[in-house]
């Protein structure tokens, strides 16, 4: 998968989840910010008390210590015995070489030569506290003196460790005081935004539900509100409750209009068409009648001819009409026991009749297809789609007309299929195919007239069976589907 697919697969963050994430954060940084300044500046402070304890160490040091030095008595020698702070550390130069001692809590340690080389290589010779590692006893800070009397140069030094271990105490206090203020302020902001949401989810949810309602059609009420209560015109997010409610409103009187216009459209359809019946009918006999007289001329026959087939024209249309608006108020449907294998085979049988310049073939069960349907309006339904294949089609188009069933108990469903393999439909036409009086003439090569009714009539009676159809369709593969329940609702 590609960083583009990957990007677009990928679930997006809900706003709530964002907006926490964003506030905790922000503080987050600012808290570690505040920690390290504080710990930065406490260690500082220590590290300059330490330096301040090892110069106030170095000016009391006792005076019969410094005499023993200046004796040529070890280190150790000097400190022994003597009131010093426990971990002082002593280097001192003698007549015999160097010598340095650390004050331990039960005596005194005298420093090896390898310690006192440690020692030695980081001293600078200037009275400004350094830190120094020394082996087997840890870090000291450390700084040079002078003896009055003598001027010789001496080390005084404190153990480190102390002021280590403060200072990971306090770096352990602040990060657990900040790990549980990023814990508590996790609750704490998760529950106030949901609080603070919780109107704008109600939005969410009334707007989601009244989605899902079908507005296209038929008569619409929409029930879904905002509650009051998440609605409070005095918020920001109460307002958009508000808003949404007041849209509701508009929307639901205007679907009661529209409703009310094509109620008004199709009782006008109907009526009209049922009053165009009899004149139509009335043209038609008199046109036959009139052809009947041998007197007439040819000019006369050839008018009345057709006056005749444009009356049987007109009457296909009101006929069609007519029908659509009854299918719209729910009537022309009679449910019975229909076998659709025996009207598919039938179906077929006409329309080899009718075109036999086309390739048919059939693909039905062996056993019968029996559901509850109208046989009339159905047989219908077949053999529309199979005369739109017929006359949208070039000759030498094979033509196959399938039926199974799939499912399984209440949730059967026969499926029946006209596929063909002509020059196919314009993905721009597939969208109002099944509209009323939408003609194929754009994509499919058109040999005879038509009202543009015959697949709305198709897409009416099979939805009057709380059935499905539906259209595929490329350049040599066309193919109608029509899924009916075999058990559909009373």
């Amino acid at each position: 998968m590609t960083d583009g697919a990957a990007r677009l697969g990928r679930r997006p963050l809900s706003f709530e989840t964002r907006l926490m994430v964003t506030i905790v954060a922000i503080v987050s940084v600012i808290l570690i910010i505040i920690t390290t300044l504080t710990s930065a500046v406490i260690s500082s402070v220590l590290d300059m008390q330490l330096s301040e304890d090892v110069r106030s160490a170095a000016a009391r040091l006792p005076r019969d210590v410094t005499q023993s030095l200046v004796n040529g008595d070890s280190a150790a020698g000097a400190l022994a015995e003597r009131p010093v702070e426990r971990g002082l550390l002593l280097v001192a130069e003698t007549a015999d070489g160097l010598t340095g001692a650390v004050v331990g809590p039960a005596s005194v340690t005298e420093l090896t030569g390898d310690q006192l080389d440690d020692v030695v290589h980081t001293m600078s010779g200037d009275p400004h506290s350094e830190t120094v590692t020394i082996s087997d006893l840890g870090t000291y800070r450390i700084q040079t003196a002078a003896i009055q009397s003598t001027g010789q140069i001496i080390v005084i030094g404190l153990p480190t460790a102390e002021v280590q271990a403060t200072i990971g105490r306090l770096w352990r206090t602040i990060m657990l005081a900040t790990i549980g203020g990023m814990v508590l302020l996790g609750i704490a902001t998760t529950l106030v935004i949901r609080a603070g949401l919780r109107p704008l989810r109600a939005v969410a949810e009334t707007a989601t539900r009244v989605a899902q309602q079908p507005l296209d059609q038929g008569a619409v009420s929409i029930d879904e509100r905002v509650p009051e209560a998440e609605a409070d015109p005095r918020n920001e997010i109460g307002q958009v409750g508000a808003a949404l409610n007041t849209l509701l409103d508009h929307v639901e009187s205007s679907l009661h209009a529209r409703q009310r216009n094509e109620e008004l459209m199709r009782r006008f359809v109907a009526d009209a068409s049922h009053e165009l019946r009899t004149p139509l009918a009335s043209i038609r006999g008199y046109s036959e009648l009139s052809l009947r007289d041998p007197s007439l001329s040819d000019n006369t026959e050839q008018a009345l001819e057709r006056i005749q087939a444009q009356s049987i024209r007109m009457t296909s249309l009101v006929e069609d009409l007519l029908l659509l608006a009854r299918l719209d108020e729910g009537q022309e449907i009679v449910l019975g026991a229909v076998d659709l294998t025996q009207l598919a085979v039938e179906a077929l049988a006409d329309q080899q009749a009718a075109g036999p310049d086309h390739a048919w073939s059939v693909d039905v069960p062996e056993e019968p297809v029996v559901i509850a349907g109208d046989r009339g309006r159905l047989t219908q339904v077949i053999a529309n789609l199979l005369a739109n294949a017929r006359t949208h089609t070039p000759e030498g188009t094979r033509v196959e007309l399938g039926l199974r069933l799939e499912g399984e108990g209440g949730a059967t469903r026969a499926v029946l299929t006209v596929h063909d393999d002509g020059p196919g439909i314009d993905a721009d036409l597939q969208r109002e195919l099944f509209t009323r009086f939408a003609r194929g003439d754009r994509s499919r090569a058109r040999r005879t007239g038509g009202t543009g009714l015959g697949l709305s009539i198709a897409k009416a009676i099979v939805e009057a069976h709380h059935g499905e159809i539906s259209v595929r369709s490329v350049p040599g593969d066309t193919t109608f589907e029509v899924r009916l329940p075999a058990r559909p609702a009373s």
